[in-house]
């Protein structure tokens, strides 16, 4: 029996892991679990330990380890040869099966795949078995050949233009003005077109649409539309659609010219937009979908995401960005729409600081990646006077009752002190209410043009 390693102690106490799974005994989920790590970062099996981390032991005989290592190898396809150790737990038995990464993914065990997720193994379906074997192979669905569809079907105009901001944004150069330019990135291979090259330039586009509608209820629609062009495009007319039904104010900083100050940063909103188009799994025949509620927006992308990327991931900004769709990608970077890959979600973080009302979430559902990003506080309501329906009304108030604080007049409008406070700021700046009086007993008036 092999000397016990330290850490074990440690590892017991942590528990099951990304690369850490406890067994009672050697089975068909053992092998399971080694499969799941081969298919992810590779881990260790500890047999002989309870779900609770205690030690239970296991029953060893002189040919165990031999069976074991053998039923592994013929139910595992390519065949996993994982090292096996013997060693002392708490006076128990336990043997450690440890596997590495495999390099060529996926591996399955008798035809299911599985991958090891936080911790718990993830059988994949079929897509994602796809996608997974494209990953080890560092190729996209979209590199491929377009299957019968031919360079005829490419827009030579749609072309020229790609390549005409490719040159002007300076971060590569083509010389070429046509075709020749498109086989040098590789939108071209073989004479026939890849399926980026149609989803970026094709004369009729291929069927993947953008739906976006204006609710004034879940189940009240006020407009709908739904946009099937070429991806850059698409991207430019549903960002005017966005923008035709979001509210905007106006502030004023001192200098004579007003500034127009949108309901949502736009910077954001076009780039969870460009998220959603450039990263979308492409090999699913839905929509990608944009709602524009009165106090929020979700855009809903089909295809979870890619290359083991988790939500906690995206959130702690602590992930390396992995391309489903590595030549739609490098058309967008091309022409300086999207920046350094990976980065989508820091910079709409960071376009979201001049928006503390607005609240942002991230979320993977039915099979999809959802954003939305939410009003609180009722700003934003639209435009009047220079300012918003929400400082609009608190103007009327303060008229009308001079010399209440905030908690009062907070209570009066049956709205938040924070949102009084923002509003006030405003109102302030614009020179039309001052605070009078002591700091614990006086309140807001209303200043008018006299004074």
């Amino acid at each position: 029996m092999a000397a016990r390693d330290n850490h074990y102690d440690q590892w017991l106490l942590d528990g099951e892991s990304q690369t850490l799974e406890f067994k009672t005994s050697f089975d068909k989920t053992t092998v399971e679990s080694l499969v799941a790590f081969a298919n992810a970062q590779g881990g260790i099996v500890l047999v002989g330990i309870s779900d609770a981390g205690v030690a239970l032991g296991v029953s060893m005989g002189k040919e165990t380890l031999n069976e074991w290592l053998g039923q592994i190898k013929s139910a595992t396809s390519p065949s996993l040869i994982p090292d096996l150790e013997v060693i002392a737990v708490n006076g128990k038995t336990v043997v450690a099966i440890r596997i590495d990464e495999f390099p060529v993914k996926p591996i399955n065990t008798r035809g299911r795949y599985f991958k090891r997720v936080a911790s718990s193994n993830h059988q994949l379906a079929l897509n994602e078995i796809a996608d997974l074997y494209m990953q080890s192979l560092q190729i996209s669905w979209d590199a491929h050949q377009a299957g019968k569809h031919t360079l005829a079907e490419l827009s030579m105009p749609k072309i020229k233009r790609f390549i005409q901001h490719v040159n002007d944004n300076g971060r590569f150069a083509l010389e070429n003005t046509g075709l020749a330019a498109l086989e040098k990135l590789n939108y071209i291979i073989n004479g026939r077109p890849t399926w980026a090259a149609m989803l970026l330039f094709a004369k009729e586009p291929i069927r993947h649409n953008i739906h976006i509608g204006r609710f004034k209820t879940p189940s009240m629609i006020i407009d709908d539309r739904q946009f099937t062009d070429t991806l850059f495009e698409v991207v430019e007319q549903s960002m005017k659609f966005i923008i035709s039904y979001i509210s905007v104010a106006f502030e004023f900083d001192g200098s004579i010219q007003r500034k127009e100050r949108f309901g949502y940063p736009l910077p954001a909103l076009r780039e969870a937009l460009l998220n959603a188009v450039v990263h979308r799994d492409y090999t699913d025949g839905s929509d990608i979908q944009i709602k524009i509620f009165d106090d929020k927006i979700t855009i809903f992308s089909p295809g979870t995401f890619y290359g083991g990327i988790s939500v906690a991931d995206i959130q702690a900004d602590n992930y390396r960005s992995s391309l489903r769709n590595k030549l739609v990608a490098e058309g967008f970077y091309l022409t300086g729409s999207i920046e350094k890959y990976g980065s989508g979600f820091i910079r709409i973080r960071k376009a979201l600081r001049d928006y503390p009302e607005i609240d942002f979430d991230i979320k993977e559902f039915a099979g999809g990646v959802m954003v939305t990003f939410a009003q609180h506080g009722g700003v934003n309501e639209g435009v009047n006077e220079g300012v918003n329906e929400g400082v609009n009304s608190l103007l009327k108030t303060i008229k009308l009752h001079p010399g209440l604080r905030v908690p009062s007049l907070a209570e009066r409008m049956a709205t938040s002190a924070k949102n009084v406070e923002r509003w006030l700021r405003q109102l302030k700046e614009n020179g039309l209410v001052e605070f009078r009086g002591a700091a614990k007993t006086g309140g807001y008036y209303y200043l008018d043009s006299d004074e």
